[in-house]
């Protein structure tokens, strides 16, 4: 027979039951989406910029040192002085320059990256991604295990996997509900952040001649 603890006994807590060894910790939130480092337009805008700067920068020098300035900077400054605002070319290059400061800001806001799929994060240190053809790989291997699959053709998306699958024989219905299942256990294996939806269509291989 057990004997009570005396005071200096330690006796385990809720805390400390909840932290034994072996008990699996909870999963933490998933990776978030990878952000693309963007380094062509980063590029080719410091590039542009670069150009610019230097050349509009040596002729101010010019300038400076009793020279005349450049021929096309005249023009250019007499032409934006002259045309009105509502002259076509100065829309045309109004619009242009707008669309081009609306695509780098595009670029900056959004994450892009949208082959990889984030993972979940079983520890706060690890951040993971799968490609999508990975992903639509191991849901058609999958696919192919399920009886009376012939093909299979999936497309794989940021929430969504599109199946379509062959069966060359045993019933389409007992089909499709075999994929179901044997699918829905595939992409919860993956490890995703949030698992695909799945779209799932089986039908007869079509008739040759």
């Amino acid at each position: 027979m057990s004997e009570p603890p005396g005071p200096g006994t330690d006796v385990p807590g809720p805390t400390d039951l909840e932290k034994a060894p072996g008990t699996p910790e909870p999963a933490l939130r998933g990776s978030g989406r990878f952000w693309s480092a963007r380094r062509v337009p980063a590029g080719i805008v410091a590039l542009a910029v670069l150009v610019v700067a230097g050349v509009f920068l040596y002729d101010i020098a010019a300038v400076r040192a009793h020279r005349p300035a450049m021929r096309w900077r005249r023009a250019l400054a007499r032409q934006l002085a002259e045309r009105p605002l509502d002259d076509t070319w100065v829309l045309v290059g109004a619009g242009v320059a707008a669309a081009l400061g609306l695509w780098l800001v595009g670029l900056a806001v959004t994450p892009g990256l949208r082959d990889l799929l984030p993972m979940r994060r079983p520890h706060p240190d690890v951040r993971a991604a799968l490609r999508r053809d990975a992903a639509a790989l191991v849901l058609r291997d999958r696919a192919l295990e399920v009886p009376g699959v012939r093909a299979v053709r999936v497309r794989m998306g940021r929430g969504k996997a599109d199946v379509r699958a062959v069966s060359h024989f045993r019933d389409l219905d007992d089909v499709h509900a075999d994929l179901d299942t044997s699918l829905a256990d595939a992409a919860r294996a993956l490890g995703l952040d949030r698992p695909p939806a799945l779209s799932v269509r089986v039908a007869r291989p079509g008739r040759k001649g």
